[in-house]
């Protein structure tokens, strides 16, 4: 369960097309650690500004910004700023926690006989497959930088991690998900 999200979007005047009536500030976050897409209600005379780091969870006593969750939504839900805004908080949540992302590529394996996990971040082909895993046996990764030096035809590890991410929360029809819950 997310914990924390990141603002994508901020309409303190409601979504447009909604009748005034029942119009009312939402906004749409990302989630911290699962990438899961949200539709949020602030609080009244909320101070929001997209980007910004707003609690989600169970505890009403911290949630000083949002009131509620009103809902999961897809990518296709959020509106254009929202998605674009998504590409850029995935990218700083991805170097937030390097420390899971460098363990992954140190503790991926195969999938099944013919294909690895790694192969299923976009531009990992067999060639740099090959050569990652040659220096992985010499040794572990400690940074995006550490494999961007021991392995110079991958060289932005981070950005491999990053679209590998927006493929899954963009393609609802994947088969296999790596980094986000759905």
């Amino acid at each position: 369960m997310e914990e924390y999200a990141y603002v994508l979007d901020y309409m303190p005047q409601g979504l447009p097309g909604t009748s005034f009536a029942k119009r009312g500030p939402v906004c749409y976050a990302v989630g911290e650690e699962e990438f899961k897409l949200f539709e949020l209600v602030p609080k009244d005379k909320a101070k929001i500004s997209i980007e910004d780091r707003v609690y989600i969870g169970k505890d009403g006593n911290l949630r000083k910004e949002i009131d509620h969750v009103r809902r999961r939504v897809s990518y296709n839900d959020l509106t254009g700023t929202a998605q674009t805004e998504l590409d850029y908080i995935v990218q700083i949540l991805v170097k937030k926690n390097e420390d899971r992302y460098v363990s992954f590529f140190n503790n991926a394996g195969p999938i099944n006989i013919k294909k690895h996990l790694l192969e299923e971040l976009p531009g990992m082909g067999k060639k740099t497959l090959e050569e990652f895993l040659k220096e992985r046996r010499a040794g572990k990764f400690e940074s995006f930088e550490d494999i961007t030096r021991r392995v110079p035809i991958l060289k932005t590890p981070e950005k491999l991690i990053k679209e590998r991410i927006m493929l899954e929360i963009t393609d609802d029809g994947r088969r296999r998900y790596i980094f986000i819950s759905k």
